[in-house]
């Protein structure tokens, strides 16, 4: 038993050796781990943030009926460019029942008085041609006789301007032609001949016959996360792409962030608004759809590498990379780092363009490394 026991173990301290001089051997046969190294460019490196919205007219005018009725003619249509004055729509006037009765009555009692003042003026006349009363008493009846056919023209008037929505002698004042009080391009034309309107008051908006803007003076309005909210400001510049428009950026300078935000879907949103500026003679429609990449910081034509190159120390967390100063030998250089986009970050000091910076993990190569 004692032999048996022995032998077993004797071939088990055999097989663990020759398994240890083949790993060995296995070992010495695999290949030396080959770095790759990649360089530093000159790049322009921005960091932004993105916000969506839409352009739209900086300012937008909406045309209103000062008298409720029928539109009867339309004169104008979208895309079409406006003057200050120029016929937008005729409105043809549906009298009210009511105020049409009333100022039916006031015009028969304006004539009523009128009909009495004038025999009452000739009775006062023939009186006075005869010397019987005075010129005082005279005047009195004058007065009187004028101030009627004052009452009754004005009732007559009246009259007519519930009927028809004017009357003589109001010439451009007449409030059935409906006329643009701004310069630019009608955006939209909500109303056909046939639909009622009604008028803009105090009391009532009033139903929009057109709306009118300059459509060169556009605007971005958009929407920012409450998280990125903090880190803009205004006069920050702008970058917006439009969707509709391929391989174009408009430059704009943000003007307005708002004091308050919305919740959507769960979120706080943030109201901003930035002017675009150089626009040069590219047509934008109102209302696309548009991106904003609002630039927070930015490094022109400076030293920037992928900052999948950097590794930074364990204790200290400031960033190093290793150079390489002969075959496959690397020496730490630290670094001092600027902007970053996510991608490449500006190198402010440490390592020079001609430097071969160490690909430190091979799983985070590019197809340009070297």
């Amino acid at each position: 038993m004692k032999k048996g026991g022995t032998i077993t173990i004797l071939i088990f301290i055999a097989l663990v050796f020759f398994g240890a001089l083949y790993y060995l051997y296995a070992k010495n046969q695999e290949a030396p781990v080959v770095f790759k190294t990649d360089k530093a460019e000159i790049k322009t490196i921005v960091k932004n943030t993105i916000a969506t919205g839409n352009i739209v007219p900086d300012e937008e005018v909406l045309i209103k009926p000062n008298i409720s009725g029928i539109i009867e003619v339309v004169y104008i249509k979208a895309g079409q460019n406006v003057k200050a004055g120029d016929l937008i729509a005729k409105i043809k006037v549906v009298a009210n029942v009511s105020n049409l009765s009333n100022s039916q009555n006031q015009l028969q009692s304006a004539k009523i008085e009128l009909d009495n003042q004038e025999k009452q003026h000739q009775r006062q006349k023939t009186l006075f041609d005869k010397g019987v009363i005075s010129a005082n008493d005279y005047d009195a009846a004058q007065l009187a006789y004028n101030s009627a056919k004052q009452n009754y023209n004005a009732a007559r008037r009246s009259l007519d301007i519930i009927k028809t929505g004017t009357t003589s002698g109001l010439g451009g004042y007449a409030n059935t032609l409906i006329r643009s009080t701004v310069n630019g391009m009608v955006l939209d034309v909500p109303v056909k001949v046939g639909n009622q309107v009604i008028e803009s008051n105090n009391f009532n908006e009033g139903t929009t016959i057109a709306s009118v803007a300059d459509v060169g003076r556009m605007i971005f309005v958009g929407k920012i996360d409450e998280s990125e909210v903090g880190k803009i400001k205004e006069k920050l510049p702008i970058e917006i792409t439009v969707g509709a428009i391929e391989n174009k950026k408009f430059d704009a300078v943000l003007q307005y962030i708002a004091p308050k935000g919305v919740t959507e879907n769960g979120a706080i949103q943030f109201e901003i608004k930035a002017s675009l500026e150089n626009r040069d003679d590219t047509f934008i429609r109102a209302g696309l759809s548009a991106n904003a990449s609002i630039i927070l910081e930015k490094a022109d034509k400076v030293l920037a590498l992928k900052e999948a190159l950097i590794q930074f120390d364990k204790k200290t967390q400031l960033p190093y990379v290793e150079v390489e100063t002969g075959s496959q030998k690397f020496v730490r250089k630290n670094l001092v780092l600027g902007v970053s986009d996510g991608i490449y970050v500006e190198i402010k000091s440490g390592i020079s363009a001609s430097d071969k910076i160490k690909i430190w993990n091979q799983g985070l190569k590019t197809p340009d490394s070297k």
